[in-house]
């Protein structure tokens, strides 16, 4: 399963991954546009939570890791969409990385590869992306992926909480020949 770029490797979470992952959610920085940051054990139930979408979907939000120079920089991939939205059912991308490799093109070119892994390999028509108003790095990437902002999809997510400065989220939106591998 492991998808390579040219730089890098999305692959299955390994037990190895789960100290970095910790540190990488505990960050106030990496975490800003985040109701808060993620405990270790927060961080483990996701890993696990990634494991099983991966064995249910054939797709999870994978490990992403920079062969020869960094076994674990955050990550990249797939999601089911598990919470009531008027887009809903729907298969976002995302990613989360480490601050030091921030602003080197990692996102979108992970991004770019977990895309065509859902269009080519899964058979999506279509997959989103959401972020808070204010993460203007995520949109640039988003747009770069060839993504579209759908505003008129913009929502409150509902998971968090109202009157919350970040339960506002904005919509992207890619359909498969819209994406250029």
């Amino acid at each position: 399963m492991p998808i390579t770029t040219a730089r890098l490797i999305l692959r299955p979470w390994l037990d190895s991954d789960r100290a970095p992952f910790a540190a990488m959610n505990a960050d106030p920085e990496v975490m800003r546009h985040f109701e808060s940051t993620l405990t270790a054990n927060q961080t483990d139930a996701a890993i696990a939570r990634y494991r099983q979408s991966q064995a249910e979907n054939g797709f999870c939000f994978w490990a992403v890791e920079i062969p020869g120079q960094a076994p674990f920089i955050g990550l990249v991939g797939l999601g089911r969409i598990g919470f009531d939205a008027p887009f809903a059912p729907a298969v976002e991308v995302g990613w989360r990385l480490a601050q030091p490799w921030w602003g080197r093109g990692h996102a979108t070119e992970a991004a770019t590869a977990a895309l065509a892994y859902g269009f080519e390999n899964c058979g999506l028509d279509e997959i989103v992306a959401i972020t808070v108003p204010g993460n203007a790095a995520s949109q640039a990437v988003m747009r770069r992926i060839g993504m579209t902002r759908d505003a008129d999809g913009d929502f409150d997510h509902p998971n968090v909480p109202e009157g919350h400065k970040l339960r506002r989220h904005v919509l992207y939106r890619t359909k498969s020949k819209n994406v250029l591998f």
